[in-house]
């Protein structure tokens, strides 16, 4: 079953690539590769909850189904929902990506990015996206990118307490909606059939109180990857966590076909796109 990482890093960087005031083609230099992981939930600076072992329900809601037949019942379900929730720890890059978001089927979400010491906050809807950052993520991101310092500092000052403001066809605001896509934030979960092949059905155990079915798949050189089932319930995916490899990480599912609810930013609050032209120093609105 394969682990990849949501679009979330992508859109760091489309956003960082965007304030930069990059032009289409070094915007297009300019975004990260897309990292390799899934989604995740609450309070993802600590980390999901351990999960505990648990009698298994009787009878065995997977009784006569391999691991394997169980994964692909669980990729089903997941990519039917409506929306969910996802929050966790993922590395790529050799960088902790803390992550905690709600998304619908509506292209709707709303939460926050940990990197680098610095948090992030984003939110979609009506096709508009809205990205707040606090110092310390806009600093570390711009410089990731190369920006120069005078243009850093010019562009924090004027995003500070401020939401930078996308809306459709700008550029780099299709990535950025693609992570609020959450069909398109599933589609790589069962994409390739080999990486859901020779699991192995672990011990059973709980995440937040609901029973699941552990799936176990190891490849060479110490990677592991366990997705826990629900057994109650439909059969979605409620934890991915992956051990060993360049990119270690844990990520909780909860809030399954929950509404998701979007607060659009006043209007005083947020900075156009079009404000942050490259090489200059706008002013902040008023």
């Amino acid at each position: 079953m394969a682990y990849r990482t949501t679009k979330l890093r992508v859109a760091t960087a489309v956003a960082t690539a965007l304030i930069a005031g990059a032009a289409p083609a070094t915007l297009a230099q300019a975004r990260a590769p897309q990292p390799q992981a899934p989604a995740a939930q609450a309070g993802a600076a600590q980390g999901p909850a351990a999960d505990v072992r648990a009698p298994s329900p009787s009878p065995d809601p997977f009784r006569g189904l391999t691991a394997d037949q169980i994964g692909d019942k669980a990729v089903a379900a997941t990519q039917s929902a409506t929306s969910l929730r996802m929050a966790g720890r993922v590395t790529t890059g050799g960088q902790p990506l803390d992550v905690d978001f709600s998304v619908n089927d509506k292209k709707q979400c709303t939460g926050r990015i940990k990197l680098q010491g610095g948090a992030a906050e984003l939110r979609q809807t009506g096709g508009l996206t809205y990205m707040k950052g606090d110092e310390k993520f806009w600093r570390a991101s711009m410089a990731s990118q190369g920006m120069p310092e005078p243009q850093i500092e010019a562009t924090i000052e004027l995003l500070k307490g401020r939401w930078l403001k996308i809306a459709p066809g700008q550029a780099g605001s299709g990535d950025l909606g693609g992570v609020c896509d959450l069909k398109a934030l599933l589609s790589d979960l069962g994409r390739n059939k080999a990486e859901r092949t020779g699991l192995v059905r672990g011990p059973d155990a709980e995440v937040k109180g609901t029973p699941v079915a552990t799936l176990v798949k190891r490849k060479p050189h110490g990677e592991t990857t366990t997705v826990s089932v629900s057994q109650r319930g439909k059969p979605y995916i409620l934890k991915m966590v992956k051990t060993g490899g360049a990119e270690p990480g844990s990520v909780v599912l909860s809030d399954y076909d929950k509404p998701v609810k979007v607060v659009v930013p006043p209007e005083d609050e947020t900075v156009d796109l079009t404000k942050l032209d490259q090489g200059s120093t706008a002013e902040r609105p008023v």
